[in-house]
């Protein structure tokens, strides 16, 4: 059912109409959000001669870049800003407030009374997410007070401490300074951070919006964040580590954040959540809405926690690969180049193709748990309690991994694994299996799910086309926003602490990233056998979805195909004398980690 931020506008306040034409200069000068920053930082009147949008500032940029051959512009910056995110979010610079497509609505912001007026006045309404308003650069900050002196990194022991305390004086100084919106009728939902989550009632309806203040992203921590000076994944913004966060300069990054915002509300058909993982939640309820408004399509409303396991393994369900061995001299016979190939967009691909389960699981015993197994179908999407056999026992190839994480080479495991796996293991050995009956693996517990299909076969083509359009324009900034996506959403399924909101918590479904991890190891043995079979090379080291071969200069072992999931040559070094020398001296895999260690990072030095 949609929620009421759906059917009506953010504000129906009387003084808050917008301009019927935001290209108007007359209809911006004296709109009420120009009241709310005139005095002496009142727009000027806008005209031919007038930086009304960022075009002016694009020019000198363009000319300053062309100045300066040391500091290219990404391509990705010189592609259009669109419209689609008009409507539903600002940004707030020093200079100026800014539709995303660029439009200059009014001057600077320098109180929170201005911008409690300039978010009543703009009447943004949600797009898959609250309205946002984003506030760009050290000097926007400044202006409203909103200054934050956490101390220098020389001061910390401990970097975590140092992010620690400059998020508690974000909210500190936030909780300060939002009065004068707290008088006006707005509620904070939950502490203020780099994200303030405001609220407003009126009459039935309640309104939401999100600021988004873009200096202070670092503060907040969680796996797709770094700490101090930005390092690492940070949404929407970028990475500073890869080179795609926003330009350094207000109006430049202003431009680029506009871009991609419309480039989200285009390709995504919502605004990024405060991180990859809520944005990818917010596509999946995107789609939850439009099903259940049309009648068609899987909708699951409700969390799928593991159900009560007997002997649960320890950690993950269904762990990602992790193996290296020592590589012998037939190995390294002929052999000038350390290759790494891994799938392209693995758990994408894998989500958009598996059927999940979803309702309220059966739990079996004995013999209707192994009857359980054996459908016109194959097994039912659940969890199966089944005995692996010593890996030593089975005709299996010695120069990969055992086929399953929780399987020995001397002794059997009784342990829990997935539909999947369970129709790994009775694959050919040929395929990546151990070519096993069903009855070989002793079956004597399950949980089956009642339903199954493909839930996120719309959420997985959403996010496949959008990153399609990312590649096919070479924007690598927004091609690594949607790695995070899925991968971040993908990973948080396990946590239902990320998922407390009632109308949250149906996206926390352990068992559907198990699925996931599971179909994308065993798709990775498959292809390994493959080029056993036809280049005669096995791996010396496999992570997750990436395996490592030592091959000739004319070996390509990569797959043709582009689609999802194929394999991709991730890295290609060249074994200098002295990296042959580490891996022929290597006496175990810790050496050899060392020496594809030491061979990536000379690749990356380059």
């Amino acid at each position: 059912m949609s929620g009421p931020w759906e059917q009506i506008p953010l504000f129906g306040l009387p003084e808050a109409t917008p301009p019927t034409s935001p290209d108007s200069a007359v209809a911006v000068q004296h709109s009420p959000v120009a009241d709310a920053t005139e005095a002496d930082d009142a727009p000027q009147e806008l005209d031919d001669e007038t930086a009304s949008d960022y075009g002016a500032t694009e020019t000198s940029v363009a000319d300053d870049a062309a100045e300066s051959v040391a500091t290219p512009t990404p391509v990705w910056e010189t592609l259009p800003v669109g419209e689609d995110a008009d409507g539903h979010a600002l940004i707030v610079t020093a200079a100026g407030t800014y539709t995303p497509s660029g439009r200059e609505l009014t001057g600077p912001v320098d109180s929170v009374e201005k911008l409690d007026k300039l978010v009543r006045w703009a009447a943004l309404t949600p797009l898959g997410a609250p309205p946002q308003v984003w506030i760009v650069g050290q000097g926007a900050c400044e202006a409203l007070g909103w200054v934050i002196d956490p101390g220098s990194e020389d001061d910390f022991d401990d970097m975590e401490a140092l992010r620690t305390r400059a998020a508690a004086d974000l909210t500190g100084v936030l909780q300060a300074t939002l009065t004068p919106m707290l008088s006006a009728g707005w509620e904070l939902r939950g502490d203020p951070g780099h994200v303030v989550h405001l609220s407003r009632s009126i009459g039935k309806f309640t309104s939401m919006v999100d600021v988004v203040i873009e200096p202070y992203v670092w503060t907040y921590w969680n796996k797709d964040f770094g700490w101090n000076n930005r390092v690492g994944e940070m949404g929407i913004l970028g990475s500073p580590t890869a080179g795609t966060y926003l330009p350094d300069d207000d109006l430049r990054a202003a431009r680029e954040l506009g871009r991609r915002l419309a480039w989200s509300a285009k390709h995504l058909g919502v605004l990024p959540g405060p991180t990859p993982a809520r944005t990818g939640a917010a596509i999946v309820d995107k789609i939850k809405r439009e099903r259940t408004r049309s009648g068609k399509g899987i909708v699951v409303a409700t969390a799928g926690p593991v159900p009560p396991l007997d002997g649960a393994p320890r950690g993950d369900l269904e762990p990602a690969v992790g193996w290296t061995r020592v590589p012998d001299e037939q190995d390294l016979e002929g052999t000038s180049r350390l290759v790494s190939i891994d799938q392209r967009a693995a758990y994408l691909a894998s989500a958009g193709m598996l059927e999940f389960g979803y309702g309220q699981p059966q739990h079996l015993t004995g013999q209707a748990a192994a009857v359980a197994a054996v459908g016109d179908k194959g097994a039912p999407f659940g969890l199966w309690r089944i005995t692996l056999p010593p890996g030593q026992t089975l005709s299996l190839p010695e120069k990969l991994p055992l086929p399953h994480p929780h399987m020995l080479a001397d002794q059997p495991v009784q342990t829990w694994v997935s539909t999947v796996s369970l129709d790994g293991l009775c694959s050919p050995v040929a395929d990546g299996g151990i070519g096993a009956e069903l009855d070989d693996l002793d079956i004597t517990e399950a949980w089956v799910y009642p339903q199954q299909g493909r839930v996120l076969d719309k959420w997985a083509k959403i996010l496949r086309e959008a990153r399609k359009a990312s590649v096919d324009t070479d924007d690598e900034a927004t091609k690594r926003f949607i790695g995070s996506c899925y991968k971040g959403y993908i990973g948080r399924m396990v946590n239902p602490d990320m998922w407390t909101a009632t109308r949250m918590q149906h996206h926390h479904q352990p068992l559907w990233r198990a699925s996931i991890i599971a179909h994308c190891r065993w798709r990775g043995r498959r292809v390994a056998m493959r080029i056993a079979r036809e280049h005669g090379r096995w791996p010396v080291r496999t992570v997750t979805d990436s395996w490592m071969y030592l091959l000739a200069d004319s070996e390509d072992i990569a797959d043709a195909s582009e689609a999802l999931g194929k394999m991709s040559v991730e890295k290609d070094v060249v074994l200098t004398n002295t990296l042959r020398s580490a891996f022929t001296s290597a006496q175990d895999v810790h050496d050899v980690n060392l020496a594809i260690k030491a061979a990536f990072a000379e690749e990356e030095d380059d």
